[in-house]
């Protein structure tokens, strides 16, 4: 009798357990899905030259703004073609986009002797006074840069 009733018990779970997965199946097609947030990403690899290196991937930034630490930064995406390089020494040079597609780069104000310079590869030394107007608003001087065709670095040099 007893193995009787624990049949009639197991038989009685097996058919709820199926009414359950029927019907909670149809409760969750009903349900409205959507995926929010995406990237596309792919490739990448890392660069490294003596103690630093850096890592990354092809694609658009997931962040907005450049990581800092210390002297230095590292602004991601499809801007990152123009690239600061702090100076020893020298006062912080800025990188940040703007609204209109163009990138500020500024320094505080005064930075006595200090000048900025660019130059389109880190493997020479052809370093140049860029041809954007230095300006100034009483609190950082600062440039205003249009997408460049190819990479643009800048820094700040005393002479």
């Amino acid at each position: 009798m007893l193995e009787t009733a624990m049949k009639h018990r197991l038989w009685k779970d097996l058919i709820y357990l199926v009414l359950v997965i029927a019907f909670g199946g149809m409760i969750a097609r009903a349900q409205n899905y959507s995926i929010d947030w995406y990237k596309i990403s792919g490739g990448g690899g890392t660069s490294a030259s003596g103690a630093y290196s850096v890592s990354g991937t092809i694609g658009q930034h997931d962040a907005g703004g450049p990581l800092t630490g210390g002297n230095y930064s590292l602004t991601g995406g499809f801007w990152s073609v123009l690239t600061v390089v702090q100076t020893a020494g020298a006062p912080t040079l800025k990188l940040f986009l703007t609204a209109t597609n163009t990138a500020v780069i500024s320094w505080p104000w005064p930075s006595t002797g200090w000048s900025l310079q660019q130059n389109g590869s880190l493997s020479t030394a052809n370093w140049v006074t860029p041809p954007q107007t230095v300006s100034n608003d009483g609190i950082n001087n600062f440039v205003i840069v249009s997408p460049p065709v190819g990479s643009q670095f800048y820094r700040l040099s005393k002479p």
